[in-house]
């Protein structure tokens, strides 16, 4: 969200005055994309990635508060369920061998604080959505001890006015009829079923329209290709269950607003943009302020004065707004930046599928941005948006729209178009060889082999209760199986059933 906000309640004054200052954070971001007031030395790539606690019986382990003080690291913080940590990878470059480096840096990092955390009886899971969660955890007191989850959780059902209702049709296991979710909750911690891997891109003001936009049309393909996330409370859902998931658990609209079509703070958008302006600037249009807490200092003012704006408000409200590719505006060591903040991605199943994904989505998105006919020009907004939704339902069997080709499957269009393009920008990154090799060579296979997270998650549920297990049994060991291969390290195409 930006930043920690204090617990008192907001008054009609409050969001008036915030609403003032937001549009003086949008006047004096306009005067700085004008004058070119923005930092780009070097591209620098960044990581985010949420976890799971899960004790030894592979249910969710409320301690993140205790894990966090053993593991004693500034680069995990709190989330915002008691089974959730993030850790927050510092930026480094793109080029070169840096992608090896974090990835030997990743296993370490994550090998000590599992040891750490099996100090407090639980262990970290890289996984989309922790498959034993039950209703029971999505009780208010497990969220976690910070003030401004609280907060946001009172501020969303203010705005709703009524419990959130988790409603979704999953992709059928094979031989299965299709299974169902009709779930409700009185708190917004269905959001933290929804870990993922958030990828960072610092990119020039003049060149962040074509990189959203290429963004754009790579996050069905993204789900699709890396889906990890396909059961819920005990069912099978979506290959990519997180997507429609987290638009459901922070949905501030009650099903009348929803009739008229009022936007989703959860949002894929609704067109191409010229310029990063364009979506700061929908932001502030369309939604209402859920956190109206106000700095100190007036953006244009400082602006005026030779200074860098800190734009609080606006960097704030960026935080309640959570398209699946966000702008970033950002200050350090006195200078702004602008980031694009790729949010589609699942957490694990392993550090290299994890890389593998990432560097498969920067290679992409570099190659469709320098593009001489942009492949937006090409395909609707609409038609992007689909292939999103079509993804996260059915992962390595959707069905796909892209120019030039029509309707295709993901693991197609990846070998035969996408795949050599990620290559090129790469090359056109500084990206090492041996590096862009490591990486893309598990998507290939990968594609190859039709096997995602989600996929040997639904086979191995599917095995075991033709075995006998019930759901329960069966989820609790397929997830012991799951982590075991997690720490053995070696991507999910390879892992036996």
């Amino acid at each position: 969200m930006g930043r920690d906000v204090s617990t008192r309640t907001f008054t009609g004054e409050d969001r008036r005055h915030y609403r003032e200052r937001v549009q003086r954070c949008l006047d004096a971001l306009g005067t700085m994309l004008a004058e070119d007031c923005f930092s780009f030395p070097r591209q620098q790539m960044g990581l985010e990635i949420e976890l799971n606690l899960a004790d030894r019986a592979g249910l969710p382990a409320m301690r993140n508060a205790e894990v966090l003080e053993k593991i004693d690291d500034p680069a995990f913080t709190l989330e915002l369920g008691q089974h959730n940590l993030e850790l927050n990878v510092p930026p480094r470059e793109l080029a070169g061998d840096h992608t090896l480096g974090l990835e030997r840096d990743l296993r370490a990092l994550l090998g000590v604080a599992d040891a750490k955390a099996q100090d407090a009886g639980a262990s970290l899971v890289m996984i989309g959505v922790l498959p034993t969660l039950r209703p029971e955890h999505f009780d208010r007191r497990w969220l976690s001890h910070n003030p401004r989850y609280s907060l946001l959780n009172d501020q969303i059902f203010a705005a709703r006015g009524e419990e959130l209702v988790l409603s979704l049709e999953g992709a059928p296991l094979p031989g299965r009829d299709a299974e169902r979710l009709l779930s409700r909750s009185e708190s917004i911690l269905p959001e933290a079923a929804c870990t993922s891997v958030q990828l960072h891109l610092q990119v020039a003001p003049e060149d962040f329209a074509a990189h959203w936009n290429a963004a754009q049309c790579l996050a069905g393909v993204q789900v699709a290709i890396a889906a990890n996330s396909p059961f819920l409370l005990g069912r099978a859902l979506w290959h990519e269950t997180r997507i429609p998931l987290f638009q459901q658990a922070t949905d501030t609209r009650p099903q009348e607003l929803q009739n008229q079509g009022v936007r989703p703070r959860v949002w894929f958008g609704e067109r191409w943009i010229t310029s990063i302006f364009d979506l700061f600037e929908e932001n502030v249009r369309y939604f209402p302020a859920l956190l109206p807490e106000t700095g100190d200092e007036d953006p244009v003012d400082v602006l005026g004065s030779g200074g860098t704006p800190r734009m609080t408000e606006l960097r704030l409200h960026n935080g309640t707004v959570w398209r699946w590719n966000r702008p970033v505006y950002d200050v350090v060591a006195g200078v702004p930046h602008l980031r694009i903040e790729n949010r589609v991605l699942p957490a694990g199943p392993t550090v290299l599928d994890t890389l593998a994904n990432a560097a498969f989505f920067y290679g992409a998105q570099r190659a469709l941005s320098s593009m001489d006919r942009p492949l937006w020009t090409q395909m609707s907004f609409q038609a992007a948006e689909e292939n999103l939704y079509a993804g996260a339902r059915h992962g390595m069997n959707a069905q796909l729209y892209w120019p030039g080709i029509g309707w295709v499957p993901p693991d197609e269009l990846v070998l035969r178009r996408l795949l050599p393009l990620a290559h090129e920008g790469l090359r056109d990154c500084g990206v090492s060889d041996e590096a862009r090799e490591r990486y893309l060579g598990v998507i290939e296979a990968r594609c190859l082999a039709g096997r995602t997270g989600a996929l040997w998650q639904r086979e191995v549920v599917a095995g075991l209760e033709e075995r006998g297990a019930g759901r329960e049994g069966a989820l609790a060991g397929m997830l012991a199986r799951y982590v075991e291969r997690m720490h053995e390290g070696e991507p999910v195409h390879t892992w036996s059933v």
